[in-house]
């Protein structure tokens, strides 16, 4: 296979984090991307790749997107440092904003971050996902599913 020559496009595209734990957690419904607020050092930081947004989620808060709780490690030559855990806020159309709180409100849906990335022009961007959450018997479901998944390609590979 030949490789293939990346567009500009393309290069630019970086992934900072991603929440790997979230899609075993939750039945992700649908994704939504998101921008985000950030201060000159957290960018920074980012770029260097220190950030987790394992443990974090989002919500609606007096009519605006939230991200709480994401880290983002200190930059050490930063003038003026930033809080590593401090609430960021997410910005999103109003129309998408309503649909995230009808979704949260009365659906009973989660918000949960999926992937930080840089995007095409070099802007950070988030991707939310409209989760539900699992129960246990369902990510046992879900693992037999990935099992067999593999069972059969192992099949159809081998022609046992």
């Amino acid at each position: 296979m030949a490789n293939k020559k990346q567009t500009p496009e393309e290069k630019n595209y970086k992934v900072i984090a991603e929440n790997r734990r979230a899609r075993y957690d939750y039945a992700i419904e649908s994704d939504i991307e998101c921008g985000i607020v950030l201060s000159g050092s957290e960018v920074k930081s980012m770029r260097t790749g220190q950030t987790n947004i394992a443990e974090s989620y989002a919500s609606v808060d007096d009519g605006e997107l939230w991200l709480t709780n994401s880290y983002i490690a200190p930059y050490q030559q930063a003038m003026f440092p930033h809080e590593e855990r401090r609430k960021r806020k997410l910005l999103v159309s109003k129309r998408e904003l309503a649909r995230l709180w009808q979704a949260t409100g009365r659906q009973g849906m989660t918000l949960v971050p999926l992937v930080m990335y840089f995007n095409h022009k070099g802007r950070i961007k988030i991707k939310l996902g409209i989760a539900k959450g699992k129960k246990n018997h369902d990510k046992r479901a879900t693992e037999a599913e990935r099992d067999w998944g593999r069972q059969k390609q192992r099949l159809l590979r081998h022609g046992d």
